[in-house]
């Protein structure tokens, strides 16, 4: 790279490549969270927390913290980090480059012997993947006091997830107290996991939002008959009906996503009785994952397939029961104010950006609920990412870290100022 960054690409490269190699045997890159694994990778990264210089501890969700202590420390924290926990057979930058990026901005300004006024966090959040308790984001929710308390008692393994937390260094029995009023600001880097910065050649990508979630369960009810006597023109298959939902689903959702802000929606799951090869489908249960970076989206998503359920149950003599949301997750917008940080940053350090929506959730979705919060994606190749083909170029990951290392610094000059002016609205 013919760029003079601010940062030392040598330096992110021999992390990530450092902690490439803890993984199980046979199944690259995988370090899942809750593991002997895991807390060896936490090892690595927390002794280079302290070479840094950064004063480390584990905080009651069980997140790794390395803190540089700010001049005037009364002002806030700012916030930069991801996570180092894997996917199973996958995961070799998704989060590490996050993380290995925060603590690169944090030598870079120890290297340069720049103070800021405010504190500086570096974070390895806890179990953003999903983990072996079924459930994501464990160490954000509960950084912010939005871990639901039910979910301490999930097990897996013959332990709860209070005992997992309590393993890895966490305090459960304070855990629901825990709150971050704090926190000035909030930045992530992470690979794209998409197509889209390699396709249209941009170095950066700003995140102006983390799409909302929406799992829609629905059930076909047909009826049972033999596969082999039974008229094609007398049968009740659910699977038929079933199938030609899939196919209009597909179709509504290309529809939505030609209009402004990202849209997908997709049939990952499928669940068939009695599942014979000799008996005509009397049961399909379908999962579907809708994920709308406008609210508005969902909402005609969801009326258009109550609508169409009805029509299509009546075409193929089938029962379709009305679509049952499973869960409904809100889209969580960026920070506008660090959205033009982070532009603005881009430039100084001449990175090719345009802004983009998150199509998968992150840490950050959960920070920009009690702070300003805003992320930055850098390429990975062909967009495969949760695969052990993942792949990013330390080059992309350096520029995107300089990006960072600017946007830290003017934050810790605006933020300061609004909170001068008595502009700060959080």
């Amino acid at each position: 790279m013919s760029r003079n960054l601010p940062v030392n690409a040598d330096r992110i490269a021999a992390d990530i490549e450092a902690l490439a190699g803890i993984t199980e045997p046979g199944h690259p890159w995988t370090r899942r969270a809750f593991s002997p694994l895991f807390l060896e990778g936490r090892a690595y990264i927390e002794a280079r927390m302290k070479a840094a210089g950064l004063e480390t501890w584990i905080d009651a969700a069980g997140n790794l913290v390395g803190r540089r202590t700010g001049r005037k420390p009364w002002l806030g924290t700012i916030m930069v980090g991801s996570h180092s926990d894997t996917v199973p057979d996958g995961g070799r930058f998704d989060g590490i480059a996050g993380v290995i990026a925060a603590l690169e901005v944090a030598r870079a300004l120890r290297d340069q012997g720049i103070e800021l006024d405010h504190d500086l966090e570096i974070v390895d959040f806890l179990a953003e993947e999903v983990s072996i308790f079924g459930v994501s984001c464990i160490g954000s929710r509960g950084m912010t006091g939005q871990l639901p308390e039910t979910w301490l008692s999930r097990v897996s393994d013959g332990r709860d997830l209070a005992e997992g937390i309590a393993q890895v260094g966490g305090r459960p029995d304070v855990l629901m107290q825990q709150k971050r009023p704090d926190i000035a600001g909030f930045l992530e880097l992470h690979i794209e996991q998409g197509p889209v910065l390699e396709a249209e050649k941009e170095d950066v990508g700003i995140v102006t939002a983390i799409s909302g979630i929406t799992r829609i369960e629905i059930t076909v009810e047909g009826r049972a008959d033999h596969a082999g006597t039974t008229p094609m023109d007398r049968r009740a298959d659910a699977l038929v009906a079933a199938s030609q939902l899939v196919l209009d689903i597909r179709n509504a959702a290309a529809e939505l996503a030609k209009t402004p802000g990202h849209f997908a929606a997709t049939v990952g799951e499928i669940r068939i009785e009695p599942n014979a090869a000799n008996v005509v489908p009397s049961k399909v249960v379908l999962l579907i994952d809708g994920r709308a970076e406008i609210r508005a989206d969902m909402e005609a998503f969801c009326r258009w397939l109550d609508g169409h359920v009805e029509k299509l149950a009546g075409a193929y003599s089938v029962t379709i029961k009305t679509p049952n949301r499973v869960s409904d997750n809100l889209p969580t917008p960026a920070d506008a104010g660090l959205l033009s940080t982070l532009e603005a940053a881009c430039e100084r350090v001449g990175a090719k950006h345009r802004r983009m929506a998150s199509g998968a959730g992150h840490d950050m979705a959960w920070i920009a609920k009690v702070a300003p919060a805003a992320m930055i994606f850098v390429p990975c190749r062909e967009g495969r990412s949760h695969s052990a083909d993942e792949w990013a170029e330390n080059d992309d990951i350096a520029l995107g870290t300089a990006v960072l290392f600017e946007a830290v610094r003017e934050m810790d000059k605006s933020l300061n100022q609004e909170k001068a002016n008595g502009t700060h609205t959080r």
